[in-house]
């Protein structure tokens, strides 16, 4: 009897509010001998890329047969407007430091000829 069951995929808003996202019904044989055993089967199934931030919320998966159902823990998804940029301080280093060994140069240079006065 538990061979034939849907699985569905939503999620749920900020404000509490469940959104469909896909579901599929399975039928799944019995291989011969196996029946009456506790088997498990994974099932993949990929979001594609989030519109935008309003996508942010908790994404579920959920099993349902006749007299049962079972519901995943959830995956919370923090959807930003522009995404993860890694900051370069690259040149910003480099022109700083060029700039503070410039200016030590020519003080100390000032600093030599006004001694030699």
């Amino acid at each position: 009897k538990y061979t034939k069951f849907s699985i569905f995929y939503y999620w749920i808003n900020s404000l509490k509010q469940k959104t469909s996202i896909y579901s599929r019904s399975e039928d799944v044989a019995i291989p011969s001998g196996k029946e009456n055993e506790t088997a498990t089967i994974s099932y993949d199934h990929r979001i594609t890329p989030l519109a935008n931030t309003a996508s942010t919320g908790t994404y579920y998966c959920e099993v349902k047969w006749n007299d049962a159902q079972k519901m995943g823990k959830g995956v919370f998804v923090l959807a930003r407007d522009t995404g993860y940029v890694e900051t370069s301080y690259g040149w910003e280093s480099l022109v700083t430091l060029t700039t503070l060994l410039a200016a030590l140069s020519i003080t100390a240079t000032a600093l030599i000829l006004w001694k030699r006065k």
